[in-house]
């Protein structure tokens, strides 16, 4: 029960690696705001926690969008009071070549990927603040480390988010909130669903454990940054690639 009485939000909660950390977080002792677009997949995760005897509240919430993002961390304040620890898990791909990308793929990526990350900790920074401290953990990916072909916008956006989680770490640390960033490989889950099969054959021979990630994967790793486990760490972004860079 590494998360006993903390109170988790987790973006992008309703599904994929979302749902998966949400439910790993409920069976740690947290208290999870699921908070999703999709309020079907949302409300699904929540009654599947609540069958465990777990706690838990689904919530609409659109990362993009200021107003959404207020509205979501209100219903969180009156239902928990206050959030411990936030996942900024929510992301989308919108993939061309740079010269065929539109205006609309390259600022809708970055409106969820990067600006929702900055807006949803913006949110909870002051309440982790009245608490005593807290953990952000930010989804960055590998690609944000090295490039990857066809996706500009989304490389960049996560680029970003490895820069904020650095200057984040700096600023809040002061107030005993720890920011750390994780960065996926290639992880087995519905984003990755239209990656044709010999790109995936192709990642994982040159994986050295010679496979895609599961979503449980990328989930322990927040589910360790999030615990008192990793208590003196902050700024730091870990791989979680099965050793596709080192």
């Amino acid at each position: 029960m590494r998360l006993k009485d903390k109170v988790a939000l987790v973006t992008g909660g309703g599904q994929g690696i979302g749902k998966l950390t949400a439910l790993t977080f409920a069976r740690e002792g947290a208290r999870v705001v699921i908070a999703d677009i999709n309020m079907a997949a949302a409300q699904a995760t929540a009654a599947e926690i609540e069958q465990a005897d777990g706690q838990a509240k689904p919530v609409f919430l659109d990362v993009s969008r200021a107003d959404s993002v207020e509205a979501a961390f209100q219903a969180l304040t009156n239902w928990a009071g206050g959030i411990d620890i936030l996942i900024n898990n929510a992301g989308i791909t919108r993939d061309a070549r740079m010269q065929k990308m539109s205006e609309e793929q390259f600022d809708s990526v970055i409106s969820v990927n990067l600006k929702g990350v900055w807006l949803c900790a913006k949110a909870a920074a002051p309440s982790m603040i009245a608490r005593g401290g807290g953990a952000i953990v930010n989804t960055a990916s590998v690609v944000g480390l090295y490039g990857n072909f066809g996706q500009t916008n989304y490389v960049a956006a996560k680029a970003g988010v490895i820069g904020m989680t650095k200057t984040w770490a700096r600023e809040l640390g002061p107030s005993n909130i720890r920011v750390n960033a994780v960065a996926p490989g290639f992880t087995s889950t519905e984003m990755i669903a239209t990656v044709p099969d010999k790109v995936l054959d192709s990642v994982r021979e040159r994986t050295p454990l010679r496979r895609l990630g599961r979503p449980e994967d990328i989930a322990n790793a927040y589910l360790f940054l999030s615990s008192e486990d990793a208590s003196f760490i902050t700024g730091v972004t870990l791989s979680v690639d099965g050793g596709l860079l080192f």
